[in-house]
């Protein structure tokens, strides 16, 4: 844990500290207000779960396309005045009559987004990950710091984090179920979650916005967009960030395929070495789906915690024991993040996850950082290095 700390005070020196501004007032029992930024397919999946299952009222929508736009509004029931198009359109939903700001956009305008909401005096629901670099995380870490000091929540969806038999097991860990950590496997085999959006004559930049799963600067690639499930689980359970990796990786050849589309890496190979000398393989790739698995498990000398994403939960060994043979991670851990924020709000309880969030956010971009320079790279170096990825140029049309 004080590795932990040391790392949220660097990362944090040279930000600006803004004073605590005046909380959002809010009535007991009144209907929490939500506006959704992001009105793509994960915006669409989750969008209905906060009136389901929290009893909000989604009652504002932002997108840059507005087709996402007009689809969503008559599934969510959002009045047109209330949808806002084009580049500042986060902004005019932030500044508007709500309470809350879902952010459901691809990674690269997470930091902005979460940044104007904050400023606005807006809680934040925001998806993973929530950055595609170091500049963003350590602007991720800003806001959620001066949500906490306005009483706002600021919450990252994790959704392993959210599940009783995830928690159970981190807790065997860390009390020594398996003894003292030495080896973790981690690793995240998939199909191709991509393929190419576009449409004949479609304009370029709504095109690469289509397919930003698959586009680098927009994604954070594979191993920051989608394989910080399980380096999230990881962090989680061996209580830290790795101090150092080396790896590699790249992307097939799919060359006149539907999936050809975009710049991001299919596979990765990553070695992390974490501290007390406990080190862990990590391994990902998204080429086919002939065996999905989302997988972390950490040895000790007494046994194995063998953890899996929507699976398996179990600890073999001295301390044998069975947490689940399958468990719903994926819907049932988004259900009760969204309950649990916005119960936040209507009992004037505020939670913030936003520093282990930007751990397991940077601990992607060190992997990642590793595997593209083929060569041993340090968090400190890459947090001195605090490489900014350049702004897309997507010049849409609205």
């Amino acid at each position: 844990m004080s590795e932990r700390r040391h790392f949220l005070k660097a990362a944090g020196a040279g930000l600006m500290v803004l004073k605590p501004e005046t909380a959002f007032s809010y009535q007991a029992n009144s209907t929490v207000e939500v506006g959704l930024v992001g009105c793509g397919g994960r915006g669409n999946w989750i969008g209905p779960f906060f009136p389901e299952f929290a009893g909000a009222r989604m009652v504002a929508l932002a997108d840059v396309q507005q087709a996402n736009l007009d689809s969503t509004a008559g599934k969510l029931k959002v009045e047109k005045s209330r949808t806002y198009i084009g580049p500042d359109a986060y902004k005019q939903l932030a500044h508007s009559k709500l309470d809350a700001v879902v952010i459901e956009t691809p990674p690269f305008y997470h930091p902005e987004i979460g940044d104007a909401a904050v400023n606005a005096g807006k809680h934040v629901y925001m998806a993973k990950p929530i950055a595609v670099d170091v500049p963003g995380c350590r602007t991720v870490l800003d806001s959620g710091n001066r949500a906490r000091q306005k009483k706002l929540s600021f919450w990252v969806d994790f959704q392993s984090r959210a599940r009783d038999v995830y928690k159970e097991a981190a807790q065997r860990i860390h009390r020594g179920d398996v003894g003292k950590p030495a080896l973790a496997q981690v690793f995240y085999f998939a199909g191709r979650p991509w393929k190419d959006k576009g449409t004949p004559g479609m304009d370029p930049g709504q095109r690469r916005m289509a397919n930003w799963f698959g586009d680098r600067i927009l994604s954070g690639d594979i191993i920051v967009e989608q394989n910080i499930h399980v380096i999230d689980i990881a962090n989680w359970f061996l209580g830290g960030h790795p101090l150092k990796a080396a790896g590699t990786g790249g992307r097939a050849d799919w060359s006149g395929t539907p999936t050809e589309y975009g710049d991001a890496w299919d596979h990765f190979a990553i070695n992390f070495w974490y501290p007390n000398n406990v080190h862990a393989s990590f391994s990902s790739h998204q080429l086919n789906g002939a065996l999905s698995d989302l997988c972390v498990r950490v040895t000790g000398i007494h046994g194995t915690a063998d953890t899996h994403y929507g699976g398996l939960l179990r600890i073999v060994g001295r301390n044998a024991w069975m947490g689940a043979e399958k468990d719903d991670t994926f819907r049932g851990g988004a259900i009760q993040n969204v309950k649990d924020f916005i119960a936040s709000i209507r009992d004037s309880k505020p939670i913030q996850n936003h520093e282990v969030s930007v751990e397991s956010n940077l601990t992607g971009i060190l992997g990642r950082t590793a595997a593209y320079k083929q060569a041993e790279v340090t968090w400190d170096d890459m947090m001195k290095a605090n490489e900014k990825w350049e702004e897309p140029r997507l010049k849409l049309k609205w």
